[in-house]
């Protein structure tokens, strides 16, 4: 069984698929964030001189060192792109960008931090871009081992604790934050330096991120007891099984919850229920499907539904068009998965 794929190039996100989208995006009440000062401004100047340089072109670029992104994208998506957003810090250094999770929005800009801790299906559209100023964004994969050894050191009498749990929050960029971020993609061009001292400015990047004022929610991710910690292993189980039956009570005897709770604390992270987050799993992976040329009726057995209808129904609603508008007119079906 193959989990739902990938990053899609200038948007960092999965490309499951793109809805036709009218209309403005409203934001999410969010903390008041601070006018970026001179300074700041000097130093996200450097770091989106450094995205531009190590981006040929529109897309997703990983680095020389595993889970460092550089993104660009040269004009505003026209659609939102749906896609699955896997743990990581977000930096915009230039140009803007909207993700949806569920009903909240998130926009974000040079003033401004994405925190992703949990692997979440969302929509995004770059808002703001140009040829001459595109949109760039720099992404690190955030490993909960890695902050679970950190915290450690920063929060040696435990981590404070934090009321709110939803996998997704803006912050403000720090000065530091930024420098860290430019001084990281500085290394890619320094083959020998790289591999040594790029996870010591990965460390120095998450203790300043721990000992911010999100240093309590940056934590959640790296204690395994937490309810954060504790619905990313249900996601993840989602994500490898996405197209079995989904059984709540042996799910949630899995992460040692009970079903009540599972769900309580699943939908405050992610949004929606755990049968929600699945079903948005089965569609994305769906349509990537038909975006190979596989059958609609395929495309739905092939993620897990049984009654073609119920498949209709749903790609419908999420997508706004029906499966069979979706699959290329001209295209043959995949091969066959290896065995």
């Amino acid at each position: 069984m193959n989990a739902v794929r990938g990053l899609e190039a200038g948007t960092g996100l999965g490309m499951a698929g793109r809805t036709r989208y009218a209309g403005a995006i409203m934001n999410t009440p969010a903390e008041r964030i601070p006018v970026p000062t001179p300074a700041a401004t000097a130093q996200l100047a450097r770091l989106a001189d450094l995205l531009r340089a190590h981006t040929p072109g529109d897309g997703s670029f990983e680095l020389r060192v595993p889970g460092v992104h550089a993104i660009r994208a040269s004009r505003p998506n026209a659609e939102l792109v749906h896609g699955l957003q896997q743990a990581s810090l977000c930096i915009v250094a230039q140009g803007a960008k909207t993700v949806l999770l569920g009903s909240d929005s998130y926009s974000y800009d040079p003033s401004r931090m994405l925190v992703f801790s949990v692997d979440l299906p969302v929509a995004a559209q770059v808002t703001q871009a140009t040829p001459s100023l595109p949109y760039l964004c720099f992404r690190l994969d955030l490993d909960p081992q890695r902050i679970a050894e950190l915290m450690l050191k920063v929060y040696p009498d435990g981590a404070p604790r934090v009321h709110e749990q939803r996998g997704i929050w803006l912050a403000r960029a720090s000065d530091a934050v930024v420098d860290a971020a430019a001084r990281l993609l500085a290394l890619m061009d320094e083959p020998d330096d790289a591999p040594l001292l790029a996870p010591l400015v990965i460390d120095e990047l998450l203790v300043r991120l721990l000992r911010s004022p999100v240093g309590g929610r940056l934590a959640q991710i790296g204690q395994s007891d937490s309810s954060v910690q504790r619905i990313g292993r249900a996601v993840a189980w989602i994500r490898g099984h996405y197209d079995q039956p989904l059984a709540i009570d042996t799910l949630a005897g899995m992460v040692h919850m009970s079903a009540s709770t599972l769900h309580q604390h699943f939908k405050a992270v992610t949004a929606m229920s755990p049968l929600q987050y699945q079903k948005v799993l089965r569609l994305q992976e769906a349509r990537r499907l038909l975006s190979t040329g596989l059958k609609a009726g395929a495309a739905g057995a092939r993620v897990g539904y049984v009654s073609a209808s119920q498949f209709s129904r749903e790609y419908t609603r999420l997508f706004g068009s029906a499966p069979t508008r979706d699959r290329p007119a001209s295209a043959s079906p995949p091969p066959p998965p290896r065995a």
